[in-house]
């Protein structure tokens, strides 16, 4: 997803960013499902994956995850995480 947008990274800095994502992240266990929350079930589960990582989604479709708010969920541009990103350094 995030090769399909318009981002200053080269191709090779978003594969070392989805690599260290992938190096720190872990795997969570789904226990409760909540579907259909969302008009799309694929996202339905990205929803639910969030909410028990208590993460945030980067999507170029945010309106796609509107109801994401009610869950607790903020729901980034990749172009908005990269700011978001920055601003805690």
């Amino acid at each position: 997803m995030l090769k399909r947008g318009q981002l200053a990274l080269s191709p090779a800095q978003i594969d070392d960013l989805i690599d260290y994502v992938c190096a720190e992240s872990f795997h969570q266990k789904i226990f409760y499902l909540w579907r259909p929350a969302l008009k799309d079930a694929n996202d339905d589960f990205v929803l639910e994956l969030a909410v028990k990582a208590q993460a945030m989604i980067v999507s170029w479709n945010v309106k796609d995850f509107k109801r994401a708010e009610s869950f607790g969920v903020r729901v980034l541009t990749p172009r908005d995480f990269l700011f978001y990103l920055e601003s805690q350094l």
